[in-house]
């Protein structure tokens, strides 16, 4: 079996600049069941939970994004309780898809892909910080793919 290029592990910490969490329009996927974790974090019922935080994108339902001079920020980053810092206002409940960053298959697909999404992001906590071990890196992605694989990301 081959090894992959990041079989010595890749470096990683998040330094809450909220830049995975902003951008363009895009989609933040979430599962039944991590639907219902958010529902319950809040407080709310499900439907109440889909009706004011959520949207439909074809068959999946996705987390609203908030118009912010950063860009489309999702509906649940906090960039006022922490100055200076962006932190997840659901962070205990999030969706696997925030769960797993930056460890998607298409992010260490390749060195470039991982240069590409750290400089695309961008992501200062890609390359730096806390080593993340390779059978670590394995578990993030191989869950991702089989609890998503029907995601489009």
């Amino acid at each position: 079996m081959t090894q992959p290029w990041w079989r010595d592990g890749l470096r990683f910490s998040c330094t809450q600049c909220g830049n995975c969490c902003t951008g363009g329009e895009g989609a933040v996927w979430y599962s039944p069941a991590e639907g219902a974790a958010l529902a319950k974090l809040l407080g709310l019922s499900q439907d109440d939970f889909e009706k004011r935080h959520t949207r439909q994108i074809g068959q999946r339902r996705s987390l609203n994004e908030t118009p912010t001079s950063f860009g489309l920020d999702c509906v649940f980053l906090d960039r006022t309780t922490m100055p200076g810092k962006a932190i997840c206002g659901v962070y205990e409940a999030r969706p696997l898809q925030c769960r797993t960053w930056p460890f998607w298959p298409e992010n260490i697909e390749t060195p470039a892909a991982w240069e590409k999404t750290r400089r695309r992001t961008p992501c200062p906590g890609m390359g730096q910080g806390n080593l993340v071990p390779a059978d670590q890196i394995r578990i993030i992605r191989d869950r991702e793919c089989v609890e998503n694989s029907d995601a489009p990301w």
